[in-house]
């Protein structure tokens, strides 16, 4: 089945507000103190963060080296040590992307952006906390792990929290084949998550974390990561536990096709002759590569991101899971009620205008090929208020929540898997999307205030404040034990709500999965 544009999963960032920490600063070196809970000695040397009443953070500390010169689209190399005490108060440099519409204003971009932030608790513990290694959203062309802020999730959830940076865009997944040996191109940004594993694993004892307790998650194009480092082979040991949000586990690029496009890309810079693309690609200046390499077209969308069968990813996660080859860990897996208004919203808001009935055909052929008339039957306009909102059924229900759920089940044949849907159908949302002539619901990204502390939305009520409350709960006790406190996927799905999350088994005929498993 055919995927709609995931490239547009980089307006996450309308939804995520900054933290406001500012960019890195100058690293001042300065004398240590032994009993300094502000001071951290790391493999590559000592830093320096914040410490607040309930939580501490250290910002901006480079996990890999500058992929730079002779090290663009190469695997990344470990981080060069520095003397003295590095200042770790602010976040470092986002990596290089597109800044068209870029919310995220005063905070620089560059291609030496391979950091990645620590939140602890504010007190040292008795003994080591469980790490959650968080990678951000974006569709693997925007945002940074500098806007998630995880104070809560760490003060509360008596956890630690790493957010991290990787390689976007063309940086990050260009596979032309002049690049490497054959099979060995592309990913780079995946690669660049397993070496932040890596120093999770090496480092994250000095500031209190568990490095046997390690719980990889992340929404959206971090929840497609997610799925892909439970079958890549280099990231297996890396984690014990993984949670997956929203994340389309199915759009990546077989690697020929990501080849091609790449070449293409090349030539449009002036490095088409193949013999020499690799060093002219090399010495392009940086903001030549802003603009990403798209590895699908569908009608008007475009997808960029990973691509399979390579050596960094050898098999798509899809076909692992059916196939029982992925990590036998616990998973952490769910979508939201009404995932995909976020996207027909910013259709709306982009061009000024909804979606019109004549254009309903084109939308599902475009979107789901030869089964875009069974899904039209399945689907009437007359069953919607909206045309908008009938589209949006049709790709929350047939892209993301039934092969979710789909997915959950396959995984938990070899290890402990728990569903969750987010369903509250009135989350706070950014101001452009409440001027709609349509309601978004529970959409893609909502739930992320429910656990990380950003701005850009009104308050919540009383309720939203405990169910997010429940949530950084349920996270939580996931990282520590594997387990987020409800039955199994087999006993059914959480469905999390302010009026009083409880288990349900309505999932599957509210979202018609047995229609779209049919479809197959």
């Amino acid at each position: 089945m055919p995927i709609p544009r995931l490239g547009v999963l980089a307006v996450l960032m309308v939804l995520v507000a900054a933290c406001g920490r500012g960019d890195a600063g100058d690293r001042g070196h300065e004398a240590r103190s032994p009993v300094d809970p502000a001071v951290v000695q790391t493999a590559a040397g000592a830093v320096r963060g914040t410490v607040e009443p309930d939580h501490r953070l250290f910002a901006g500390i480079p996990y890999a080296a500058p992929p730079i010169g002779p090290l663009r689209w190469r695997d990344p190399e470990p981080a060069p040590r520095w003397d003295g005490v590095r200042d770790a108060t602010a976040f470092g440099s986002r990596c290089l992307q597109d800044l068209a519409g870029d919310l995220e204003l005063g905070r620089q971009t560059d291609e030496d952006c391979l950091n990645l932030n620590v939140w602890t608790p504010a007190a040292e513990p008795g003994r080591p906390r469980a790490v959650m290694v968080w990678i951000h959203g974006g569709s693997f062309v925007a945002g940074s792990g500098g806007i998630y802020d995880a104070r809560r999730l760490a003060a509360r959830g008596d956890i630690v929290v790493v957010t991290l940076n990787y390689r976007l865009g063309a940086p990050g997944f260009l596979a032309h084949p002049s690049l490497g040996p054959p099979g060995e191109v592309g990913n780079y940004g995946l690669a660049d998550q397993q070496a932040a594993l890596r120093w999770v694993r090496d480092n994250i004892a000095a500031f209190g974390g568990d490095p046997g307790k390690v719980t990889v998650a992340g929404e959206s194009a971090g929840a497609m990561s997610v799925c892909d480092h439970l079958v890549a082979p280099a990231s297996q040991g890396l984690f014990d536990a993984a949670i997956i949000m929203s994340g389309p586990c199915q759009a990546q690029a077989p690697l020929p096709v990501a080849e091609q496009r790449s070449i293409e890309y090349a030539a449009a810079l002036g490095c088409a002759d193949k013999a020499t693309a690799a060093e002219c690609l090399r010495a392009l200046p940086g903001n030549k590569l802003r603009t990403p390499v798209w590895f699908y077209e569908i009608g008007d969308d475009r997808l960029s991101g990973p691509a399979t069968g390579s050596a960094e990813l050898p098999a798509d996660p899809v076909t692992a899971f059916g196939a029982g080859r992925a990590a036998r860990v616990p998973v952490l897996i769910g979508t939201t009620r009404d995932e995909w208004t976020l996207f027909v919203a910013l259709q709306h808001l982009r061009d000024g205008r909804d979606y019109t009935p004549e254009e309903y055909p084109r939308l599902l052929a475009d979107t789901f090929g030869a089964d875009a008339r069974a899904v039209a039957g399945r689907y009437p306009l007359s069953a919607f208020p909206d045309v908008a909102l009938a589209y949006a059924a049709t790709v929350t229900d047939g892209i993301l929540a039934c092969p979710a759920e789909r997915w959950a089940r396959q995984l938990s044949r070899d290890a402990s898997v728990y569903f969750y849907e987010f369903n509250d159908r009135n989350a706070p949302a950014p101001d452009p999307l409440r001027t709609l002539p349509f309601p978004v619901g529970a959409s893609h990204s909502l739930e992320l205030r429910y656990l990380f502390d950003v701005g850009g939305a009104p308050p919540p009520d009383p309720a939203q404040v405990r169910l997010g409350e429940q949530m950084v709960d349920h996270w939580a006790a996931f990282v520590r034990a594997g387990d987020p406190g409800w039955p199994g996927v087999d006993a059914g799905v959480m469905s999390l709500q302010p009026d009083g999350s409880r288990m349900v088994e309505t999932f599957g005929e509210v979202h018609q999965c047995s229609f779209w498993a049919g479809l197959q």
